[in-house]
């Protein structure tokens, strides 16, 4: 069964002292957007694991008033599966993220899944294990404040050469078993982990995507990147990386997934584009409504 799926854009980062906050708010104005996905992982508003609170009543206030909702990218590094010894931290760094998201109504908080280096990867599954434990309870910190927690899955990349795979993380999130727990499917990243690891793509977004109540849509060639390039743009011209293009430039089969996946009722949609294409904005927005609008759902 097919519905209106909400729609969003993420924004750019910006300065982290919130300097240029609001204009960059402003600038998104005329997109008709349901949701604006905020990358706070860029500002300075926690410190050392708790918020700095005059900064992030600053965030607040230029957030109120707005004609769209918002959803929160917490830090990109903080990783369940990683040292013991770090995990506390990365705890209480997401508690004040889920602290942030509240203060502004953001009903998903993003984080990444786990990675690990070569020389830890022996030891995946009891890191699998530790991270369901402190996701479970950064889960139900997040229920209190009425926020979801969505785990995002990832690909090999720099010193990271093990994280969970698509089908992987939909496991690990079942077993988490918390209703505050979910997904953020990401069809790029899921495509290039496929690559890397010869797996079959669609096969396990089928079984992500019933857990994803947040997806984020931006294409690539599903190719890993380069050991090094000179520009950034050598990258594109290649088709290799992560590269956030407008969806419907690479190669990410966005018909297939209509077509193979059914998503749950809340889902919430956000195309993270690279800022480098912010002129094709208007673009991408209308191929992330189009491809929502194909989009199946659950009865749950």
């Amino acid at each position: 069964m097919s519905q209106s799926v909400p729609v969003g854009l993420s924004a750019r980062e910006g300065r982290p002292d919130l300097s240029d906050f609001a204009q960059t708010l402003n600038d998104m104005g005329d997109l008709g957007l349901d949701y604006v996905e905020l990358p706070a992982y860029a500002y300075d508003l926690v410190v050392g694991g708790r918020l700095l609170a005059h900064r992030v009543a600053e965030f607040a206030t230029m957030c109120e008033g707005r004609g769209h909702g918002l959803t929160v990218h917490g830090p990109l590094s903080i990783n369940f599966m990683g040292p013991e010894a770090h995990l506390p931290r990365f705890l209480d760094t997401t508690k004040a993220f889920i602290e942030i998201c509240a203060r502004i109504a953001a009903p998903h908080l993003v984080i990444h899944a786990g990675m690990m280096t070569p020389d830890e990867r022996h030891d995946f599954d009891n890191a699998a294990g530790r991270q369901r434990d402190w996701l479970h309870k950064a889960g139900s910190f997040a229920a209190e404040h009425g926020v979801t927690l969505c785990v995002e899955n990832l690909f090999d990349f720099g010193p990271y050469a093990a994280t969970p795979s698509i089908a992987r993380l939909a496991g690990e999130i079942e077993a988490i078993g918390h209703d505050h727990v979910r997904a953020t499917f990401d069809f790029s990243h899921g495509l290039i982990h496929a690559t890397q690891h010869g797996y079959d793509f669609l096969a396990e977004a089928r079984a992500l995507a019933p857990l994803a109540a947040h997806l984020h849509l931006h294409d690539s060639f599903g190719i890993p990147d380069l050991p090094w390039v000179y520009a950034s743009a050598e990258a594109n011209a290649f088709g290799f990386g992560d590269l956030h293009l407008p969806q419907g430039w690479g190669a990410v089969p966005w018909q297939a997934i209509a077509e193979t996946c059914t998503f749950p009722q809340d889902v919430i949609a956000i195309h993270e584009l690279n800022m480098r294409f912010w002129r094709d904005r208007h673009e991408a927005i209308d191929a992330a409504r189009a491809f929502a609008a194909g989009l199946s759902h659950s009865a749950i």
